[in-house]
């Protein structure tokens, strides 16, 4: 079974040994409860408050507020629910308040949900309005300057999640000196990649989430500067100095502590030059592999650790499949969206060509990730390209010789077969085959796959209907399907059960969930 290589750093991280160590620690040494008052509950708080200072130097917080949340979507939430609910206390003293919430073209969506669901909820009224981008993915300031007037609130990223861009926050800043407006600034991306110095800016909120640099996931963090207004979202318990009620997620709080004590240390994460060495690298195999290849987002404005690519002819679905099967774990765009087929909004808010967007896949490292990981990686993404320039243009592939159909019944069959029921299956049907549905190049990117029956047959879906046709004894004979994630094994199965075919299954969830020792 091919080892990943995993490359999807900016949609979560592994644990690393330090913030293990420590959520174990809390779990197993330091389990009482931060509000009790016996010794437990008082070891527990010494791990809490803890941890809490080592965030807000790491932070350079200052006299601001740490408030530990589950994670970044709430920290949003948290910050969003307190700007417009101070935004509507000034309109009920008579205060003026500006009539838009201006949020950046590229945020994240949890921030334009958050900003639509709470001017909606808290019956503000207020217009939404969206501040476009540049070519490069950066916000057009002096359209802000325009609207900074109009405007009483104002989001924007430190770094994009998709494409890697970095904001221009001290130009933004500039620009909010005599401005009345709050600011939320997303930092998830920036934290362990961006110097962080929160004081000495203008920010009113900045949002941070465990789990996209090496802590637990189910932990995040809202940073409140000093003096700037905040409003419980979360009442009730009186935890977090009763900023945020609930009894603390101490495990996940004390792995966060132990990554911000490691970056104050400055002795966890590679530093800026082997970062930048590191994405050279990439870039060089990535051209190498695939001739043609356009980077979506300008490298100089782009975070070291993220790369954001398309290539022409090609699209994401194609290049994942081709990449997973080589062990190459990616994402098409941003993880929450990977599955869907349309294009991105954030390059479509850059102005990206619509194959660029469509095709986009996101290829992401984390600061922790090693030379010789990298070195892999590099020589596996050359591999991919050799199995692309290798692939014969299939006309088949893009037409889908014959067409797959359905059974048109109410209540279909149990196709599903789980790969911990694999054994049992083979043992009652010896002579079951096994077809793999994936196309020529994933299947030569990755590695041959066999069962107690014999190697598997090779029949792309792109031309499985046609197959099926020239082959009637396949009517006549049990036979289980696979593919990558299982959808398209799916697609394959219905189709057989449509031809009338009394045995077919599926190998449910794909070869993304085999079992080590399955098929081997």
């Amino acid at each position: 079974m091919t080892a990943p290589l995993y490359l999807d750093s900016n949609a979560t991280t592994r644990c690393c040994d330090a913030a293990r160590d420590a959520a174990l620690q809390a779990m197993e040494a330091s389990f009482g409860n931060p509000s009790s008052s016996h010794s437990e509950g008082l070891r527990a708080r010494q791990l809490l408050d803890r941890s809490r200072s080592a965030a807000q130097r790491a932070l350079g917080a200052g006299e601001g507020r740490c408030i530990f949340t589950s994670g970044a979507t709430e920290a949003i939430h948290m910050a969003v629910f307190s700007a417009l609910t101070e935004l509507r206390r000034r309109r009920e003293m008579g205060e003026p308040v500006a009539p838009w919430l201006l949020v950046g073209a590229t945020e994240h969506k949890a921030v334009l949900q958050a900003v639509e669901h709470w001017n909606h909820t808290l019956q503000l009224g207020l217009r939404l309005r969206i501040l476009p981008v540049d070519a490069s993915g950066r916000h057009d300031l002096g359209l802000l300057q325009k609207w900074l007037p109009q405007t009483a609130l104002l989001c924007t990223m430190a770094a994009n999640n998709e494409t890697g861009v970095i904001s221009d926050l001290a130009g933004i800043e500039a620009l909010l000196h005599d401005s009345p407006a709050l600011w939320l600034v997303d930092s998830v991306q920036a934290l362990g990649k961006l110097p962080l110095a929160l004081k000495q800016t203008r920010i009113d909120y900045a949002s941070f989430s465990g789990h996209k640099l090496y802590a637990p996931k189910g932990v995040g963090l809202l940073y409140v500067r000093a003096g700037s207004p905040f409003t419980p979202l979360i009442v009730g318990g009186g935890q977090e100095a009763g900023q945020r009620s609930g009894t603390e997620n101490l495990p996940g709080i004390a792995g966060f502590g132990a990554v911000f004590e490691a970056l104050e240390r400055g002795s966890l994460l590679a530093d800026a030059a082997t970062l930048q060495t590191h994405r050279e690298a990439l870039v060089q195999a990535l051209h190498d592999a695939f001739p043609g290849l356009v980077f979506n987002a300008p490298l100089e404005h782009c975070l070291p650790t993220t790369l954001n690519f398309a290539v022409p002819g090609a699209s994401s679905k194609q290049l994942m499949n081709l990449l997973d099967a080589a062990g190459i774990q990616v994402s098409a765009g941003s993880a929450c969206s990977a599955g869907k087929a349309a294009g991105s909004p954030v390059l479509d808010a850059m102005g990206r060509p619509d194959w660029a967007s469509r095709g986009a896949i996101r290829l992401s490292f984390g600061p922790l990730d090693s030379s010789t990981f990298i070195a892999a990686a590099c020589a596996a993404l050359r591999r991919c390209g050799a199995v692309w320039a290798r692939r014969q243009a299939d006309s088949a592939e893009a037409s889908h010789a014959g067409t797959l159909l359905t059974p048109s019944l109410d209540i279909q069959p149990a196709i599903d077969l789980h790969w911990h029921e694999l054994g049992g299956y083979l043992r009652r049907q010896p002579d079951a085959l096994l077809i793999d549905v994936r196309e020529a190049y994933e299947q030569e990117a990755g590695e041959a796959l066999s069962s107690p029956a014999g190697p598997a047959l090779s029949v792309p879906l792109s031309g499985f209907a046609q197959f099926c046709a020239s082959r009637p004894e396949l009517l006549r004979q049990p036979v289980l399907l696979l593919c990558r994630s299982g959808n398209r094994s799916r697609e394959a199965a219905l189709h057989l059960l449509a031809l009338g075919h009394p045995e077919v299954r599926q190998l449910a969830g794909g070869l993304a969930l085999r079992p080590a020792e399955a098929l081997a």
